[in-house]
């Protein structure tokens, strides 16, 4: 045992740690020692994973190498686990709190971010949502909250582009200047041609034409009636396909998983949506089993970047981003490791929370007291564009807002890091753990397997390690929290980099890039705690730049009181992706 045994880290109790600017802790960027793989490289690595000999050895020393061991294995910490992140102010139950949030927040984000010239203080101006009504009454409530402008702009001010939001489809609609059919064989045929060996985009990997047509004729028919059933009526919205939605199977990105569970039912926010007339168009292509950050999916293509084909979009959800800004649809779903929850399995127990607050949107109506905490070190953890860019975003909100930044030290990012792998490769390998039984191997993509692989390495003791770790974590952001509103960072690490050939057809394994893609985003995700990234700008080579804010539990109205304002400033300026499909001009 003492040859296999690391030296781990003695963390010092949660309440002693200094998260001033003046403190001690060291901030420790990603060490990822795992070279890029693809092609013949990885199916040798995935072939020596599954060694019983070499295997076991081969996953002592990557662990050893990547710090986990050091930071988490054997590290000594004495704060109680923490398995599941729910949190639990005064309020109702969770089961409750998540029913009203999907209702709420699930379509508003996507409302028309252009109709506003800023936003209100957030701690005032919300309106608490009714919990009793149906979905429909509560899209109209949202609704309520929203102050939309004629759409008509000076000269100075008009953007040289824009995306089309839902009330863009809702008003044309109304008007009669098109109809839910029309929208529907524009966006067959725009997505005939995303399909086409020339585009060979790769956004969906099931659609059904008839079953669009359908819906729109359905819709179409309720308009001409003067009678939609809401603003959402007859709008396209895509969902990830590890998300259920009738026809359609879920394969969670694989050629297997619809055969050994069954699509039988749609999710409960899929049912939401359609419930208010949404017009469902196909389940969008993702990384394999979300075993990835690329999005190159060796079974039903890599999903290409519309702003260029030649770069990944990210993931795991990659198409349901790709289709929102090649505007196929002004909305989609897509989840990560905290997925999306409708009801909550009956047996757990009933927790209280606070009601759902909606953000009061209207115009002329700045909030000046807004802190935003900003950790230097992790901030500065990015390519040189996107430094730049997010340091010039702050800079801006300073002077036109008056928002205040506060210098803080949030402790142990890379360590949180880890044992967020640890948590989602051990929860990802318990979940799938039935049907990998039933399944051959061969039926994987190759950079799959491997992780599979390394997912299947985790122990129960760096399991609850982990989540003492998130115990840890959670302690350190709450103090955060008592200080700002919310905390600002990149939304990535670097921009979208190169799709490689020899991807295509084996995936490929870029943990450098993979943990650049998500280094702002473990925390949300890990922690429980709610986010939202705008986009700022652009780099050398015209790839998005997004700023994001992750704010405190149950702060959904906050941020999108920040959202809104900060769209405002960068709206105008905003570019057209090279691959773009306009279906109501």
């Amino acid at each position: 045992m003492g040859f296999f045994r690391s030296e781990g880290v003695v963390y010092k109790p949660a309440d002693e740690v200094n998260l001033g600017t003046d403190s001690d802790e060291a901030y420790l960027s990603p060490l990822v020692k795992a070279p890029r793989m693809a092609g013949f490289l990885v199916k040798l690595f995935a072939w020596i994973l599954r060694s019983k000999i070499f295997g076991v050895i081969l996953l002592y020393f990557l662990k050893k190498d990547n710090l986990i061991h050091k930071l988490v294995s054997f590290a000594e910490l004495e704060e109680s686990p923490l398995y599941s992140p729910l949190q639990t102010p005064e309020g109702r139950s969770a089961k409750q709190v998540y029913e009203d949030w999907l209702d709420a927040t699930s379509f508003i984000c996507s409302l028309s971010y252009m109709e506003l010239t800023a936003a209100e203080t957030p701690q005032q101006e919300v309106k608490c949502m009714e919990s009793s009504g149906s979905p429909r009454e509560q899209v109209q409530e949202a609704m309520e909250c929203l102050f939309f402008s004629s759409g008509i702009a000076s000269d100075e001010a008009k953007p040289s582009f824009r995306r089309w939001t839902i009330m863009d489809y809702a008003r044309a609609y109304t008007s009669g200047a098109l109809t839910p059919s029309m929208v529907a064989e524009r966006f067959i045929k725009a997505v005939e041609r995303s399909c086409s060996p020339e585009s060979n985009m790769s956004f969906f990997i099931s659609y059904d034409a008839n079953d669009i047509v359908r819906q729109a004729a359905e819709s179409t028919l309720r308009y001409k009636r003067g009678e939609p059933l809401s603003v959402l009526d007859g709008v396209p919205i895509a969902i990830k396909d590890e998300i259920d939605c009738t026809p359609y199977p879920t394969t969670g990105g694989t050629k297997w998983l619809h055969r050994l569970r069954p699509c039988r039912d749609d999710a409960c926010c899929v049912k939401r949506l359609r419930s208010c007339g949404a017009l469902l168009v196909g389940k969008t292509n993702m990384h394999e089993l979300g075993a990835g950050t690329s999005g190159i999916n060796p079974h039903y293509g890599a999903t290409r970047n519309p702003y260029n084909a030649s770069r990944v979009c990210g993931g795991s959800s990659s198409g349901s981003a790709a289709v929102v800004c090649a505007g196929l649809c002004p909305v989609s779903l897509g989840v990560d490791g905290g997925a999306i929850s409708g009801q909550l399995p009956y047996d757990q127990p009933m927790i209280s929370v606070p009601k759902v607050n909606l953000p009061l949107l209207k115009p002329n109506m700045l909030s000046s007291d807004i802190t935003l905490a900003k950790y230097e070190k992790w901030f500065d953890d990015c390519s040189a564009d996107i430094k730049l860019c997010c340091s010039n975003a702050l800079d801006k909100l300073q002077k036109c807002y008056g928002w205040k930044t506060l210098d803080v030290t949030i402790p142990e990012i890379e360590t949180m890091r880890l044992a967020h792998y640890i948590t989602i490769g051990s929860e990802c390998t318990a979940a799938l753990h039935h049907f990998l039984q039933k399944l051959s191997f061969a039926e994987l993509g190759w950079d799959v397997r491997v992780a599979l692989s390394i997912y299947g390495a985790f122990n129960a003791m760096e399991y609850i390690k982990a989540q003492r770790i998130r115990g840890r974590q959670m302690q350190f952001h709450r103090k955060i929290f008592s200080m700002a509103d919310v905390i600002v960072t990149p939304t990535t690490g670097v921009t979208a980099y190169p799709i490689k050939d020899d991807a295509l057809k084996t995936g490929e394994l870029d943990y450098i890039n993979g943990a650049a893609l998500v280094r702002y985003q473990i925390a949300g995700n890990f922690l429980g705690l709610p986010a939202v990234t705008v986009p700022i700008g652009y780099d050398k080579s015209g790839l998005p730049i997004g700023l994001q804010f992750i704010g405190r539990p149950w702060a959904e109205a906050t941020l999108l009181h920040i959202a809104y304002a900060v769209q405002a400033l960068y709206a105008w300026n905003y570019r057209k992706p090279k691959v773009y499909y306009d279906l109501l001009s």
